[in-house]
C-alpha cells in the first residue's frame, strides 16, 4: 500500500517529472517497488520516469477512487 506522500510523489513523476525534486524519500519507496525508475536523457541528465508498473498501480488506484 503506497503512503498519501508517495502516491502524490508518484503522479507527480507521471505529470511533472522534470519537477521532482531528486531528494525525496518518497522516491526511495517508490524505486523499491518497481514504480518508478531513474532514466538518463540524451543530455546527460538523469529524469524519473513511471514503470509499466507504477502506470498500471496509478490506473487500478484511479479506477477505484
Amino acid at each position: 500500500m503506497l503512503s498519501p506522500h508517495e502516491f502524490a510523489t508518484l503522479l507527480l513523476v507521471k505529470d511533472a517529472p522534470n519537477q521532482v525534486d531528486m531528494g525525496r524519500q518518497e522516491l526511495d519507496a517508490l524505486l523499491e517497488r518497481q514504480l518508478v525508475e531513474l532514466e538518463r536523457l540524451a543530455s546527460g541528465n538523469e529524469q524519473w520516469r513511471v514503470t509499466e508498473t507504477g502506470d498500471n498501480a496509478l490506473r487500478a488506484i484511479k479506477r477505484f477512487s
